[in-house]
């Protein structure tokens, strides 16, 4: 594959067409099409879609983007070596964490991590599905939960409780429930999956410390984001199940009650991960170092 091609192509992709891109290239603008041109004959493949008055990518070119990222990257990262600048971190970090997370907790840190690294540009996606690292071209990956996946290193940084909350408003109009059994006479907020219902409530027994499905409250609203949901359950609306750093200053300033605490399930680690492989860039090893040493300070992060 050319390289000076794969560059071609990152630049017009970025610039958002191909007379921006001939002029940050340095370069004139046949020639940048004739090398965008000569790499879909190539791939046997249309990476970009042209028009009069605009650029898109293909599906496939937005495949193929990721992967010349991770390539130019890679490039960048050896000639950096060779120069014996490799311990400076520096390039575009692709960081990846669920929605709520991410704005919480990831976002302040990562901005505190650009102003000390001049050199490191950002790529964020907060999205609550799992993000195939290297498919989808990202550098680290926040996760919580357990990994079983030995194909990436895992940092551990904290760990999280999924628990029952309630406003004190709540409580006193329906009675606080003191085991599962109770569920079924109150009502509940629910989070549901994109094109599907809320997931089923599991607890754990006194005797039996595996988590379950036990009876279930009725579900009164479902919401697709965590925020309106905490937010029902402020205003009285009924139980919801969250994780504990999402509720965390609300439990602590009384305006949620954390219930059916006997019976909640283990807690879940909270990790970062990046694909084991080739030495980590530097990029990747000083955020992982700095992002875990900031997290493993986090209250949060530390549920009892």
């Amino acid at each position: 594959m050319n390289l000076e091609r794969l560059r071609v192509f990152a630049a017009v992709a970025d610039a958002g067409g191909f007379a921006a891109a001939a002029r940050a290239l340095a370069m004139s603008p046949p020639a940048v099409t004739r090398a965008i041109a000569a790499l879909e004959g190539d791939l046997g493949a249309r990476l970009l879609q042209r028009s009069t008055r605009r650029m898109r990518l293909t599906e496939a070119g937005e495949r193929f983007l990721h992967d010349t990222r991770r390539i130019l990257d890679a490039l960048a990262e050896a000639e950096a070596s060779a120069r014996g600048a490799h311990s400076e971190p520096q390039g575009e970090l692709a960081v990846t964490a669920p929605v709520m997370f991410g704005r919480l907790h990831v976002a302040p840190l990562l901005l505190d991590f650009l102003s000390r690294h001049p050199k490191v540009s950002a790529r964020v996606l907060f999205i609550d599905r799992v993000v195939h690292l290297m498919d989808e071209g990202f550098d680290v990956a926040l996760r919580i939960a357990r990994l079983a996946d030995s194909s990436q290193v895992a940092v551990r940084v904290g760990e999280v409780r999924r628990l029952v909350v309630a406003s004190p408003e709540y409580l006193a109009r329906r009675g606080e429930p003191a085991a599962p059994a109770e569920l079924p006479a109150h009502d509940a907020i629910g989070f549901a999956h994109p094109g599907g219902g809320a997931p089923r409530w599991t607890f754990c027994a006194p005797d039996d410390p595996l988590p379950r499905e036990r009876e279930q409250p009725r579900m009164a609203l479902l919401v697709n984001a965590v925020d309106v949901g905490i937010d029902a359950a402020l205003a009285g609306h009924g139980l919801a199940r969250v994780l504990s750093y999402q509720v965390r200053e609300h439990v602590a300033a009384g305006r949620l009650v954390r219930v059916l605490r006997p019976h909640e399930p283990p807690a879940t680690p909270v990790q970062l991960v990046y694909p084991e492989g080739r030495h980590a860039a530097a990029k990747v090893r000083a955020f992982v170092d700095f992002a875990a040493a900031r997290l493993r300070e986090h209250p949060a992060l530390h549920d009892d």
